[in-house]
């Protein structure tokens, strides 16, 4: 963790700079409610207004790239090191973690709860012939999905429209489609968590190694877009991954239970 300072090492105290941001961002931080316990503490601390703009994470990318935003929050590593090596991001932090599970019906036809990796429970459930809703749209969780079915040596394109259906949505409508249909959804835990739409569906998977969550947190760089705010961005992203904004982040839980842990570097 760091101490809250500016790009050139000035301390910040107290609102000493009122401005705004455009936060390109994925959409399970925004649902999760993150946003609206943080923003008002770093608002209080530093003037900054913070506009959020909540998409997938491919989206988000796209639309940062295109300047349309000051500073890019996403979880989809690969992408965001490219994006940075590309020189559209100046430069990547670490900023939070929390994991990937896999829900389902309470009937659990697949067998999920028996796998014994992320692996054998996509196996299970494509040679069940059990349904799996997919969100197909290019978010950071979609591709840590695609990711997965590669290790499982599955291709469910091959499935299209009949198990495996792609939604095109976000996490919210996606885990509405899937639990009216009957199907099994891969989801970050925040998003389900925060979640009020349930039914009969639960968890029914968790703790593979590789369904890891990272998100980071990227200012943009002012030499591809010459209008970011680069001084509100680099505050923001400084707050955020600062003692300050760690220990924020690390405070903001449901029934007791934190939605992200944070591990800035």
């Amino acid at each position: 963790m760091k101490t809250l300072t500016l790009a050139l090492g000035i301390a910040i105290s107290g609102a000493a700079i009122a401005d705004s941001i455009i936060v390109q961002s994925t959409t399970s931080t925004k649902n999760s409610g993150l946003y609206d316990y943080l923003l008002p503490i770093l608002a209080e601390q530093t003037g900054i207004t913070v506009n959020v703009v909540a998409v997938g994470t491919g989206q988000a990318i796209k639309n940062a790239m295109r300047c349309d935003g000051d500073v890019l929050l996403v979880h989809a590593k690969a992408a965001e090191e490219k994006f940075v090596a590309e020189g559209y991001g100046l430069r990547r932090h670490d900023l939070m973690y929390n994991d990937f599970i896999f829900i389902g019906p309470q009937s659990d036809p697949a067998q999920v709860r028996e796998a014994y990796s992320a692996s054998d429970a996509l196996m299970r459930i494509k040679n069940s012939g059990s349904k799996f809703a997919s969100r197909g749209d290019d978010s950071g969780t979609h591709k840590k999905e695609r990711a997965l079915w590669k290790v499982a040596g599955i291709t469910p394109d091959e499935g299209s429209g009949e198990w495996y259906l792609e939604t095109g949505s976000g996490m919210g409508a996606t885990l509405n489609a899937g639990i009216t249909l009957g199907a099994y959804v891969m989801t970050d835990r925040a998003s389900w968590m925060t979640f009020g739409n349930k039914m009969d569906a639960e968890l029914v998977f968790e703790g593979d190694p590789l369904l890891f969550n990272q998100y980071g947190v990227i200012p943009v760089n002012p030499e591809k877009c010459p209008k970011v705010n680069v001084e509100a961005a680099e505050t923001f992203t400084q707050w955020l991954i600062s003692d300050t904004g760690q220990q924020a982040i690390a405070g903001y839980q449901l029934n007791g239970k934190p939605l992200f842990f944070p591990n800035a570097n």
